[in-house]
């Protein structure tokens, strides 16, 4: 039984594991992608329902708003109506007073009464000057739910076309990985895992760029950078611990710059 192991490795040269291990870092690479693309979307959506929220709150406020300086309008032209009917009355009074005194004391209530259908008048100007701001804001605030609506409803489509597509999309991706897992040995494909979770960007196999760690981009010497394109032996970061692969292994870099 413990021949299995020994045979295993035998089988796979160094190469052939740093192969499968790059491979399967870009598989669950684009698995990451797509659980950020999804992660993002919903966030979008909430978002944007909390602002119609917002919203419709702010056309309510506005619509209580406009009803009370509907109200308050309406009371002080009832408070002027009043004041006109004692004006009438004490005009009426003026004709059968029997000295200057009731006649000074009704000119005074008058007087009061004119002086209380200015100020009236002047609360409906303001009153009305303000409603009609709160009413064109309204109006704003209005066409601005209506595009967020708009917005939602597009946004939620586009949620439920990328989560149907990527589910699918990951699913293959998984199968993938698990063929690709296969063909590590356990030892590996454990210290793989353990590499990409404590890793920030989920990346446990880097490669060469510019002398540097593809990683945490410290540079790599010379010697370890040929060492790592000789595909000899399995080469870490000795800064953060990622797997080092050449450029050519990688794939971005054409066969014939890799020695």
């Amino acid at each position: 039984m413990a021949a299995v192991d020994p045979k295993i490795e035998k089988e796979i040269s160094i190469e052939e594991k740093l192969f499968a291990l790059y491979d399967l870092q870009k598989v669950v690479s684009k698995i990451d992608e797509i659980k950020i693309l999804r992660g993002e979307l919903p966030l979008e959506v909430q978002d944007l329902e909390d602002e119609i929220m917002g919203l419709t709150t702010r056309i309510e406020h506005f619509e209580k708003e406009i009803g009370e300086y509907t109200s308050m309008i309406a009371s002080k032209k009832i408070s002027i109506e009043e004041s006109r009917i004692k004006i009438a009355r004490y005009q009426e009074q003026q004709k059968n007073v029997r000295n200057n005194r009731e006649h000074e004391n009704l000119e005074k209530e008058i007087e009061f009464q004119n002086l209380e259908i200015e100020l009236c008048e002047k609360h409906i100007r303001e009153y009305k000057a303000l409603q009609e701001t709160k009413t064109e804001e309204q109006k704003n605030t209005t066409t601005q739910l209506a595009e967020r609506k708009s917005d939602l409803e597009a946004k939620r489509g586009e949620l439920e076309e990328i989560v149907t597509e990527t589910k699918q999309e990951e699913e293959k991706l998984r199968e993938t990985a698990k063929k690709i897992e296969a063909k590590i040995e356990p030892r590996l494909l454990t210290a793989f895992k353990r590499i990409r979770k404590n890793a920030r960007n989920g990346l446990a196999v880097v490669y060469i760029n510019r002398d540097a760690c593809g990683g945490c981009f410290n540079k790599i010497p010379a010697q370890k950078q040929l060492d790592i394109r000789l595909r000899k032996k399995i080469i870490v970061c000795e800064y953060c611990g990622r797997i080092l692969v050449d450029q050519q292994l990688a794939g971005v870099a054409p066969a014939e710059t890799a020695e």
